[in-house]
């Protein structure tokens, strides 16, 4: 199992807990990534929105592509994994400064495609917000483009949503970066399997995971015998961890967290997932209180609970973990110790 966690560019990702502990600053983000390797996680995912989705639109949120140049000059042997979406960015420009960006990190840069969901921060920014079906649709140029301009010398391109002439992109990435998306869908499905390397999921527990893992090694499979060869899709997670000592200590940790006397500032911004999205809307308010179906996993517990899990995950077919947790720096250092094995 590879182990990836979120940057907090959010200030944290309870939205329960107002002061979690861990400012959304570079400060903190320079630190906890420096540390993050020392530790011996894999990846760190660093998320792209304008607004805070978690604290509420007011508060602070750091910017993605910056955030992952500073990282790539100040961090060494950690996977830059960081959120792009479509419709924010012009493909050929995107390629030309994620290229330079992969370079100073000495290839070490990722992408996570996300086909926006959020009207209300693209109206405020004025920028184009897709129904779904087209929205994958953007993301299928928008992917085919930047891939032909890091792998040809020049790129022609004509579509719907983009055109490039003779376009170059020089230097280019040192290796091409993974490209991680994620979706439930059949069109988002229909796209990853065909254009990206690696599939994330939301949390849920194994036996749910499991036929979404199988699924979408046949759709590869397919995606690969029609052009003649491929590699095997690749699997990741998010979820929200909690070690403790004994399973009471992990539970009323739980318990802190989820309990919920009022609505938070960002649920309104929830409410308009859910109704953006062709997710599973059973969600329950609980769960308002992680981020992405993280509690689902159910990793709360002990160090030994804990690993059972994963093993039963690794097991499944899944390959990475996105973990979320808080205080981020304390807890993440805990888990590697006591889950990971790290010294």
């Amino acid at each position: 199992m590879r182990y990836g966690y979120w940057t907090p560019v959010f200030g944290g990702w309870l939205r329960n807990v107002p002061d979690e502990g861990m400012e959304a600053s570079w400060a903190y983000t320079k630190a906890l990534t420096q540390n993050a390797e020392r530790w011996g996680y894999d990846l760190t995912l660093i998320a792209e929105l304008n607004l805070n989705d978690i604290k509420g639109v007011e508060q602070p949120a750091l910017d993605a592509w910056s955030t992952a140049a500073a990282l790539a000059a100040v961090t060494d042997s950690i996977e830059l994994m960081v959120a792009v979406r479509p419709n924010f960015h012009h493909p050929a420009l995107f390629a030309k400064a994620a290229a330079n960006i992969d370079r100073i990190s000495g290839g070490r840069l990722a992408l996570n495609v996300v086909s926006s969901w959020w009207a209300d921060e693209a109206k405020q920014y004025g920028l184009q917000f897709d129904q779904h079906d087209d929205r994958y649709a953007r993301t299928a140029e928008w992917l085919t483009v930047v891939d032909g301009l890091w792998t040809q010398e020049r790129f022609d391109f004509a579509g719907q949503f983009y055109t490039t002439e003779q376009a170059i992109c020089s230097p280019k990435p040192v290796k091409r970066p993974t490209v991680y998306a994620g979706g439930e869908s059949e069109k988002a499905k229909a796209m990853i399997a065909a254009q990206c390397d690696a599939y994330v999921m939301h949390g849920d527990p194994a036996d749910a995971i499991a036929p979404k893992i199988a699924d979408m090694a046949a759709r590869r499979a397919a995606a690969n015998e029609k052009r003649g060869g491929g590699a095997p899709m690749q699997y990741g997670m998010a979820a929200y961890a909690i070690v403790r000592d004994s399973e009471a200590e992990a539970k009323r940790e739980l318990e802190r967290i989820t309990s919920v006397t009022e609505l938070p500032a960002g649920y309104a911004n929830f409410d308009q997932w859910l109704s953006g999205t062709q997710l599973e809307r059973e969600l329950k308010i609980q769960e308002y209180s992680v981020s992405n179906r993280g509690l689902r996993p159910n990793l709360v517990g002990t160090p030994e609970q804990l690993k059972e899990r994963v093993a039963e995950y690794e097991a499944a077919g899944l390959d990475l973990l996105l973990l979320q947790m808080s205080p981020q720096a304390e807890e993440m250092e805990r888990f590697a110790v006591q889950v990971m094995g790290s010294a």
